[in-house]
């Protein structure tokens, strides 16, 4: 090309693995993420014919989240996951309270949901034979209606995420024959207790690997809780943790509108994952510092053209973050927040949310941090 006219040898060289190696894999990623959302889309159709009058828990439009669905991964293609998340809301005759975990903190908070039953009696959900809960008797309803969600996938007045895993597993193993995708994939369901891993195959191609969590929203914001746990932590089966993975995937669609075409964003987020794997830096710390430029570098500066520039800027603000001990979670009284995302009233006051408070505390994590950093 014209561009390449003068060019030392060695960039060319640079510019044939970047496209190999990194470009492809954005691209396939963006094809593999199709593939998984016609797949839940086709099983929720079958969901809402299956459960229609039942009392389980509404399962809403699915939505793509985590690194692979925003266009990059840490992972090798072989083990590349997947993960979407399909909100919950509450049945005909129940409602969601969310109480807090008095044993959470923030960043990452626990959460409990509490299953209420409430008064359909002046209703007209579910067509005019529905029998109210709550004011008729028990014989009737048991002979007359499906069980309560409290009989069901509950733990006490809880819902217990666990009963929730189980139960979609089930579904999904039942439902599968009639999904379009099962002409062309063999599947199998992965063990898992709080949520649904898929394992689809297609004949001499690599496994597709996809994970479905369950959330419920926090009022209408963009955050949700989830069923999936940290690496750190599996909390118990009534404990939901707070996630930003819906918040995030909404921040990446906002870029993706407002950035030039052939953008190189999401190319410097899978060459930094790579270079980051076997360091103590994290692919949620390396997100975050994506996100944090992409909102302080003006989006006409991540043109391809720009590639080495940017990939430079984000090793160098990790590095400085590293050495003053502070990296702001991103959506923690952060005055850059695009408009589109919809926040928690707290989380728009809230004093910002140091995720390297470790280093602080511990001078040898520090020192290490300090030298892989300039290692990069």
């Amino acid at each position: 090309s014209e561009e390449s006219e003068g060019e030392d040898p060695s960039e060319r060289d640079l510019a044939r693995i970047y496209e190999r190696r990194i470009q492809w894999s954005v691209h396939k990623l963006a094809h593999r993420r199709r593939v998984v959302e016609e797949l839940l889309h086709d099983l929720l159709l079958v969901s809402r014919e299956r459960f229609l009058n039942s009392f389980f828990p509404v399962l809403q439009p699915a939505i793509a989240v985590g690194s692979a669905c925003e266009g990059w991964s840490p992972q090798e293609e072989k083990d590349v996951v997947f993960c979407v998340l399909v909100p919950l809301k509450p049945p005909c005759g129940h409602t969601f309270h969310l109480e807090l975990d008095t044993a959470g903190e923030m960043p990452q908070k626990g959460m409990c949901v509490y299953v209420e039953l409430v008064c359909t009696c002046t209703g007209e959900q579910l067509g005019s034979n529905m029998l109210c809960f709550l004011h008729h008797c028990e014989e009737e309803l048991m002979r007359n209606q499906e069980p309560s969600l409290l009989q069901t996938l509950c733990t006490g007045p809880y819902l217990d995420v666990q009963k929730i895993a189980l139960w979609f597993q089930k579904f999904v193993t039942s439902a599968w024959e009639e999904v379009l995708q099962s002409h062309h994939y063999s599947m199998k369901v992965l063990p898992s207790t709080r949520s649904c891993k898929l394992k689809l195959k297609k004949a001499r191609r690599k496994p597709l690997l996809v994970e479905i969590i369950f959330g419920v929203q926090q009022g209408d914001s963009d955050i949700f809780l989830s069923s999936q746990p940290t690496e750190a932590l599996v909390p118990p089966s009534t404990t939901w943790l707070e996630t930003y993975a819906v918040a995030e995937a909404m921040f990446f669609q906002h870029v993706s509108r407002q950035a030039p075409r052939h953008s190189c964003y999401l190319k410097c987020l899978q060459l930094c994952a790579r270079i980051l794997v076997d360091t103590g830096f994290s692919p949620y710390t390396l997100k975050t510092v994506v996100m944090h430029l992409l909102t302080l570098i003006p989006l006409a500066g991540w043109c391809r053209r720009d590639f080495l520039l940017r990939l430079d800027d984000v090793i160098q603000y990790l590095r400085c973050c590293v050495e003053e001990k502070r990296l702001n979670h991103f959506f923690f009284g952060n005055e850059d927040m695009p408009e589109e995302i919809n926040l928690p009233t707290a989380f728009q006051t809230a004093q910002p949310i140091n995720l390297f408070q470790n280093l602080v505390q511990d001078p040898d994590a520090h020192a290490k941090a300090v030298r892989e950093a300039n290692d990069l």
